[in-house]
């Protein structure tokens, strides 16, 4: 997906949609969240062209579309998962996942709803369980609110300072490539672990 190109052509209305797909859309799983934000933030600078409009805006557009879209995520999870996961089984969803997300908001607690920001497709499937494991509302949205301003505000300001560096703004793809791999360095981890454990 040719992020800079989608930006430039759709503006803040694409970075909204995208943003938001990603995080309360079930399909919205394959968008290129991180990277997206990282490059929006380099084109509401002066390094950037100044392709989209100031920073400020941009990161209220980035955080609210994070910030709802967790939102519908819960609402979904909610209302609609417990049908579908009441199944013995089904092609598209089998309890046993259910069961295992559920152990790990367990063992990590409201936490989970921020720190799964950072990690691609978790980011996804996250506030969707929380859901139809019933957190509580009210805490959910708090922890939501936290990672929602972190990751909508955090990762276009970095783009933003970080493109106005020449040896960034001149490598623009190898900085995308280094915050798509920074964002699954956590999922390369956790399955490095679980292959060692199970060896062992």
């Amino acid at each position: 997906m040719n992020v800079e190109s989608l930006l430039s052509n759709g503006g803040l209305l694409v970075l909204g949609l995208i943003v938001f797909a990603e995080s309360g859309l079930l399909v919205g799983f394959f968008l290129p969240g991180d990277s997206l934000l990282f490059i929006a933030g380099f084109l509401a600078s002066e390094a950037g062209g100044n392709v989209l409009p100031p920073l400020p805006l941009v990161l209220l557009v980035a955080a609210s579309m994070a910030i709802i879209g967790d939102q519908v995520g819960y609402v979904i999870g909610r209302n609609v998962g417990p049908a579908l996961f009441a199944r013995p089984k089904s092609r598209l969803f089998d309890p046993a996942h259910v069961d295992k997300a559920q152990a790990f908001f367990d063992k990590h607690g409201a936490k989970t709803i921020v720190l799964a920001r950072f990690v691609p497709i978790v980011r996804t499937f996250a506030p969707v369980v929380a859901g139809v494991g019933r957190m509580d509302y009210k805490t959910f949205v708090r922890y939501n609110v936290v990672g929602g301003l972190a990751w909508g505000i955090g990762l276009p300001t970095l783009g933003f300072f970080l493109g106005q560096i020449d040896a960034v703004k001149h490598n623009i793809e190898a900085a995308i490539l280094g915050i798509v791999f920074l964002s699954l360095l956590p999922v390369i981890i956790e399955f490095v672990k679980h292959r060692r454990n199970r060896a062992h």
